[in-house]
């Protein structure tokens, strides 16, 4: 978050430089700060879909609820108030509608989310921009899972293994740095990832119920990927400009890299331009 802040300033004062006049709006000013209690209950439909619209700030997950989601939301900036819209099985919690026309200095600025999910089927989206996630989604119920976040730093794991069958776990991010852990107890049949350039850890460990298919496709990244010992696990990299390391357990056949085990199979694509990959358990 705050590189892209910088980021930002830097265009701003390069502007300057180079003899053009660039009028900054005044930036957003912090404002009290509100803890608001933020409780959904669950919708009278079949299918649940929630949706978490975040922009800047804080996001914390857990499983805990007897509702939907209860938690709480802390902000010192109005317009940083989220919003519940339900629409039949549909639920969306979001940011309030911000635009930032200027440079907001988000050292003062604080927007927190930290919400406990309910144990029922749903199938869960999360939407984010340059922000600080930590997810324990363990011991929940989701049916399919979809984050897509820009420069983020983001901790993720499944300590418990998922209440029901994921068809699709898809997570999209930008510059980022990523750590997932007890992907196996997501219990997913596909799992796609996309990334642009950071550091990303995944780490497959949990109880691995049924065949899965993950295909990763990333730009200059450093990428490690952990496989217990013990799990069938095929790796095929494509793109050729990765530095690829195994570590011991794992066979190589040209662009394949195998490792031995009983029951489910993990079958890796992985589409790397550049950068390091790094096989462990």
């Amino acid at each position: 978050m705050y590189k892209l802040v910088t980021f930002i300033a830097i265009l701003a004062l390069t502007a300057l430089a180079c003899g053009f006049n660039v009028d900054l709006p005044q930036a957003p000013q912090p404002g009290p700060e509100v803890t608001d209690d933020i409780r959904v209950d669950y919708p009278d439909a079949e299918e649940v879909n929630l949706k978490l619209s975040f922009g800047a700030g804080e996001l914390d997950l857990a499983p805990g609820a007897e509702a939907l989601v209860d938690g709480t939301a802390t902000y010192n900036y109005e317009d940083f108030k989220p919003e519940i819209v339900e629409d039949g099985g549909d639920v969306e919690v979001k940011m309030g509608n911000v635009e930032f026309s200027g440079i907001p200095s988000f050292d003062e600025l604080k927007n927190e989310w930290d919400f406990k999910l309910g144990a029922e089927p749903m199938s869960l989206r999360i939407d984010a921009g340059a922000y600080d996630g930590t997810y324990e989604l363990g011991g929940l119920a989701l049916s399919n899972l979809t984050i897509q976040d820009g420069a983020a730093n983001v901790e993720l794991a499944f300590s418990e293994p998922n209440l029901t069958e994921m068809s699709t776990f898809r997570y999209s991010t930008g510059a980022s740095d990523v750590s997932m852990t007890g992907l196996a107890n997501a219990n997913f049949s596909i799992f796609d990832f996309a990334s642009g350039a950071g550091d990303y850890t995944l780490d497959f460990s949990g109880e691995l119920q049924r065949d899965a298919s993950i295909k990763i496709e990333t730009g200059l990244s450093n990428i490690i990927i952990v496989v217990p010992d013990g799990v069938n696990a095929i790796v095929t990299v494509e793109g050729g400009l990765s530095n690829v390391s195994a570590g011991s357990g794992w066979s190589r056949s040209g662009d394949t890299y195998k490792q031995e085990g009983e029951g489910p199979t993990l079958t890796f694509v992985i589409e790397m331009g550049a950068g390091n990959l790094t096989l462990t358990r």
